[in-house]
């Protein structure tokens, strides 16, 4: 039994003596850009999200659309289940789908949308200082309090029969449910509203909420905690080694080094795939996880498991979006063709957190490759994964040919995706600019503007990429100030001119790297970088007759019509019968010839970003970029036949 006293004893004294600590750290987010004392400090620091604006674009159009979502939704539906399970009555009747319905009780994730929805307000609110995001944080964090309040225990939850199955699983019986996973969701959210929204609130409720975790696990043994994780637990470990960073409590590093599963770190340090067959979102958060406890306590078991992943995932495991897997689960590499056309494939939420994983490996080694895969995900997973009219996002995103994306409902759906979602379009800026103390590296041409405080310097990007293959930059300074410019080369583009204020100064025809330019730049220098993008067509390593056709970074999608579909019926509530709606027969078309005479053949039909090419029974095919493609069937991978 967990010496309740004695824990709150422990939360109190620990949130006294950490109070003082500032209250941000070098997390997966990010998004703060004050260096903490790390083990391993990282080499690069993210821009405060306040500091960089969205100009008009898409990326500002997604961002709108989630943060009219956010605020529609109720908090008090969000807490029905917690307060009911602290012996609380609820305030508000609980929403559909994973949060209440019978059907998930196998899974048992209710409540996991609460902690999304922290986050994704912590952001929202850090991005814009709408004051609406950051009283809903505040609210909600009340509500927690007084939960914890109610309960008599710093545990927070609403999944069914709360602490009663917690226990069951720390006592090591069969279980029906994945408790540590929804209860990760809570652990992030509150981390993220007490450093991205400054809430005090929120941190004593996530400091008695941790205080309670160390208490209720140290009487496991090192065999029963390993044989706990065999359950999905989501990132444990990521949020107790950004605990440790916060507050310097040595226990919450002991928890997070414990929390990290033995059976995927070993083989992963040893640089050892064993990831066929496994659970790839099980897998990714304990990643992420091993990358925040190599800052924090600089053993390179962790880094090297972290990387070593990254390189399997991101090289020989993703498909020509940047996705992977088939129905959740990682494949083997030689059964590429059994797999690809599933209908169940590119998990939203693999994309999610193997983005938070690039993006922190790039801050360790500020290397081109993760910022190309970066971008490469951003464009043709994230943003491909928002309906652009209803704000409502997908779970998979399969290529099976002549399918179509399908959305979560507002009300009766919250999948993982749906959760993951909220955060993933209020949080485009934070991976645009990075920088050290002498050099600002800008990794993505997307319309926007950061300011450099520290600098007294502004610099404002002006774009229509990937309309127009390349970006203008121009400074603002106070005072001429020397500095290094760090201008990603990707490596999709043969060449790379920069100019500055009109004068070519650089021609590179190395991609896959930063382009520095140092100079002493004063108000109003211009910046110009021009690309090169052409069509290419990507065959798959393990299938050399299947492939995707690509413009520069994007993944060109044939747009294959509405034949079939009624307006609606691609919004769905049930995740697992992917695969069966709008399921009536469809015949795709194929692709006739080789990769090298497949890219000639492509012709732009002079709207922008948009192209034809001839099937196999010479029907033309239209193609646009596949984060444009949105209510209607549509090809990504396409089986090339021989020319008859």
């Amino acid at each position: 039994m967990i010496d309740v006293r004695k824990a709150r004893a422990l939360s109190r004294r620990r949130f006294l003596t950490s109070a003082a600590v500032l209250p941000l750290t070098a997390s997966a987010l990010d998004a703060v850009a004050a260096p903490l004392p790390a083990a391993v400090p990282d080499r690069l620091r993210a821009f405060d999200l306040r500091d960089v604006d969205l100009a008009d674009g898409p990326f500002l159009h997604a961002q709108r659309m989630t943060e009219a979502y956010l605020l529609r939704l109720e908090p008090d539906r969000l807490l029905h289940n917690f307060r009911v399970n602290a012996g609380l009555n609820a305030k508000a009747p609980v929403y559909g789908g994973w949060e209440s319905e019978p059907t998930w009780a196998d899974i048992n994730c209710h409540g996991h949308t609460l902690g999304h929805y922290l986050t994704a307000c912590a952001l929202a609110w850090r991005s814009t200082g709408d004051a609406r995001f950051r009283e809903r944080v505040d609210y909600i964090a009340d509500e927690l309090a007084a939960c914890q309040q109610a309960s008599g225990t710093g545990l927070v939850c609403a999944f069914p029969k709360g602490p009663a199955l917690v226990a069951a699983h720390l006592r090591g019986e069969p279980i029906t449910g994945v408790p540590w996973y929804t209860l990760h969701k809570i652990f992030a959210g509150l981390r993220d509203a007490a450093l991205l929204a400054d809430s005090q609130r929120a941190r004593a409720v996530l400091i008695r909420f941790a205080d309670w975790a160390v208490v209720a696990t140290r009487p496991l043994s090192d065999q029963q905690f390993e044989a706990m994780l065999e359950t999905e637990h989501g990132g444990m470990n990521e949020v107790l080694a950004d605990l440790y960073l916060m507050t310097g409590n040595a226990d919450y590093r002991t928890l997070a080094q414990r929390f990290s599963h033995k059976a995927i770190l070993e083989p992963l340090a040893r640089q050892r795939d064993h990831l066929d067959g496994l659970h790839a979102n099980t897998q990714i958060p304990k990643v992420i996880g091993f990358e925040r406890l190599y800052a924090a306590t600089g053993e390179a078991r962790y880094r090297d498991a972290a990387t070593f992943f990254w390189r399997t995932v991101a090289h020989t495991r993703s498909f020509a979006t940047g996705g992977h897997g088939d129905n959740e689960h990682f494949f083997p590499v030689a059964a590429f063709a059994e797999h690809v056309f599933s209908a169940k494939g590119s998990e939203t939420c693999c994309q999610h957190n193997m983005l938070r994983l690039t993006r922190a490996l790039f801050l360790q080694e500020p290397s081109a490759d993760y910022a190309d895969f970066y971008e490469r995900v951003l464009y043709n997973g994230i943003l491909a994964s928002q309906d652009p009219d209803s704000g409502m996002a997908t779970y998979f995103q399969g290529a099976r040919p002549g399918y179509m994306k399908l959305y979560h409902t507002p009300e009766d759906s919250f999948w993982c995706c749906t959760g993951t979602g909220m955060e993933n379009h209020v949080k485009y800026r934070d991976s645009i600019y990075f920088h050290d103390d002498r050099s600002l590296y800008v990794n993505l041409f997307i319309p926007s503007a950061v300011r450099w405080a520290e600098r007294r310097a502004t610099l404002t990007q002006t774009t229509s990429f990937p309309e127009q293959p390349g970006t203008a930059l121009r400074w603002t300074l106070a005072i001429p100030t020397e500095l290094t410019l760090q201008l990603r080369h990707p490596r999709w583009s043969r060449e790379a001119i920069v100019r500055v204020n009109g004068r070519e100064v650089l021609r590179s025809r190395a991609p896959g790297r930063f382009l520095a330019l140092t100079r002493t730049w004063r108000d109003g220098d211009r910046v110009e970088l021009r690309l090169a993008m052409d069509v290419t067509v990507e065959e798959a390593p393990a299938a050399p007759g299947i492939a995707a056709v690509l413009y520069g970074p994007l993944v060109l999608a044939g747009a294959l019509g509405r034949d079939g579909l009624a307006p609606g019926s691609d919004i769905v509530v049930n995740e697992r019968r992917y695969g069966s709606y709008n399921d009536a027969p469809f015949t795709a078309p194929s692709l006739a010839g080789d990769a090298a005479s497949l890219a000639r053949s492509v012709r732009p039909t002079g709207a922008p970003l948009e192209f034809t090419i001839a099937a196999a029974d010479r029907r033309e095919v239209r193609l646009i970029p596949y984060h444009r493609i949105a209510h209607e069937r549509y090809a990504t991978y396409w089986q090339l036949v021989d020319r008859t």
